[in-house]
């Protein structure tokens, strides 16, 4: 059985070093407004591309670059920009589903993915979009059986993309699923004017609402289920079975989500890899993902359409449903090198022997740890309070204006 690409999203330097440090094999993300997440994400501008290639190239990871919005006439000289830059800074390909945007990778000799937004859910349409593109992102409704013929017929047909290799089938596993048909979705534009299929979204789905009987008024409040809200897609239990179907790109959605939610969901999806590759993939080691999973923003789990379910399953709550949380204690003031030592300036609260922290920066991603051996003001105690400098032995270095949290149930 072939492992498959590990593929995680980035939406900030801190997310990226994230993905990196838990072994993803490639990361994707967007660049000014031509993306799904437009609106929720604006952390990566046109300068931006140039240190986003070098980061992939120096962490022997691949990146990608999202334009997969609807594009209109005055986004066509951006796109073109865009798509001309990033091969310049060697990003590795862009994923789209416009049909402007294929047409200036092609005349511009830039490698191109499918996106999901073109809702490609039969072989013929696999066919056709190679003429474009070696990698394409299958519909997110279609089941295990389904992609599994797709992938089978891909062998048998020899369709192959632009570089002269087989078409590459790419799905999500993970995270926030849409109730619209790939994503495709009018809510948001209808009620406040913002396009979801222009990245900005309002989520209008994940609200509670009122029926209203218009015979005799009668109101009735939906209750237990948000029915336009589905819970979150999470693979790790089936994620065998994913790759038996001859997936060859394992995609991981959240780029609006943290970095410590990038770094966990990418560590066990890779542990996960790993144990199916060495043949100890079993249910004890699938529970102790979950449980890591559920400790960062979901909103409850499901295996999606992969299993063959007509009906989705709704979630009970509209918002995050982790099972713990970061709370802001303070941030990062030196780095001592020789004695590898970290200082920080608390802020706010408190910490004390025993707590779980983490780190999060811009040139390190995520660092969680217990705190044992540390010193208060130079001063070995057994807890730092708000305005003390707190410092502790660590390995990995740290910048200044690291910030600094504590993990909390």
């Amino acid at each position: 059985m072939k492992i498959p690409e590990l593929l995680s999203p980035v939406g900030s330097y801190d997310s990226l070093y994230a993905a990196v440090r838990a072994g993803a094999d490639s990361v994707y993300f967007g660049i000014e407004q031509l993306n799904m997440r437009a609106k929720s994400v604006n952390a990566f501008f046109l300068e931006d591309l140039e240190e986003i290639g070098r980061i992939a190239k120096d962490n022997s990871i691949k990146c990608y670059l999202t334009l997969n919005t609807v594009i209109y006439n005055h986004d066509l000289k951006l796109a073109e920009a865009l798509i001309k830059e990033a091969k310049k800074c060697g990003i590795d390909a862009v994923i789209a589903s416009d049909y402007a945007i294929i047409q200036l990778c092609d005349q511009e000799g830039m490698p191109l993915h499918i996106s999901t937004q073109a809702n490609i859910t039969n072989i013929q349409s696999v066919a056709f979009h190679s003429k474009f593109a070696d990698v394409v992102v299958l519909s997110r409704e279609l089941t295990l059986k389904q992609i599994e013929e797709i992938s089978r017929e891909i062998i048998r047909r020899d369709i192959k993309g632009p570089s002269g290799r087989l078409v590459r089938i790419e799905v999500f596993v993970h995270g926030a699923l849409c109730m619209a048909v790939s994503g495709k979705c009018y809510i948001s534009l209808h009620t406040q004017n913002a396009s979801a299929n222009r990245g900005a979204c309002s989520q209008n789905c994940r609200r509670p609402y009122k029926v209203i009987d218009y015979e005799n008024g009668h109101e009735l409040l939906v209750d237990n289920e948000y029915i336009m809200s589905p819970k979150d897609l999470c693979t790790i239990d089936i994620l065998d079975q994913v790759i038996a179907a001859g997936v060859n790109v394992l995609k991981i959605e959240g780029r609006t989500k943290s970095a410590e939610y990038v770094y966990t969901t990418t560590k066990c999806y890779r542990q996960a890899l790993d144990a199916i590759e060495a043949g100890n993939y079993d249910q004890e080691k699938v529970e102790q993902w979950k449980t890591e999973l559920n400790k960062v923003y979901n909103r409850g789990f499901w295996e999606g359409y992969y299993l063959g379910r007509e009906l989705g399953e709704w979630t009970s709550y509209p918002g995050n449903q982790a099972t713990q949380k970061k709370v802001y204690v303070g941030k990062g003031s030196n780095y001592f090198h020789q004695v590898r030592v970290a200082e920080f300036i608390i802020e706010t609260g408190s910490l004390k022997k025993g707590d779980t922290i983490l780190i999060t920066g811009t040139k390190k991603g995520v660092m969680e740890l217990q705190l044992e051996e540390f010193r208060v003001d130079g001063i070995e105690k057994s807890e730092a309070a708000k305005g003390q400098k707190l410092t502790l032995p660590l390995t990995d270095k740290i910048s200044k204006g690291d910030k600094l949290y504590k993990i909390v149930s």
